[in-house]
């Protein structure tokens, strides 16, 4: 991509094919397996890789998949947190605008 160095993506008579890079990780996604494998082949003869499988976690997204399609959570990256700053032990408490605008719509 001109405004992305880091996006590249090809596109053949019927699929896409997008290659993502951030520092060492690499994501590969399509709609054709066939392009896919090509594009692994390609890199595997050029450069050292290794095929983690279906993405599940990147930048602190984690990637489920259902029958629906595709789930992003940042679940992990939040209790990370709350662990870190000491705070996964706190209880949420509504704030006192959210309050008042509930107090307000109620029928």
């Amino acid at each position: 991509s001109p405004l992305d160095h880091s996006l590249f993506n090809k596109k053949a008579s019927r699929c896409i094919i997008v290659l993502v890079v951030y520092v060492d990780d690499i994501i590969l996604i399509g709609d054709s397996d066939q392009e896919i494998s090509d594009a692994k082949l390609f890199l595997q003869k050029h450069f050292v890789t290794k095929d983690l499988g279906p993405l599940r976690y990147f930048l602190g997204i984690e990637v489920a998949r259902n029958r629906d399609g595709v789930v992003l959570s940042q679940r992990k990256y939040v209790l990370d947190l709350l662990q870190d700053t000491g705070m996964l032990e706190a209880k949420p408490k509504l704030s006192l605008l959210v309050k008042a605008f509930w107090e307000l719509n109620q029928c």
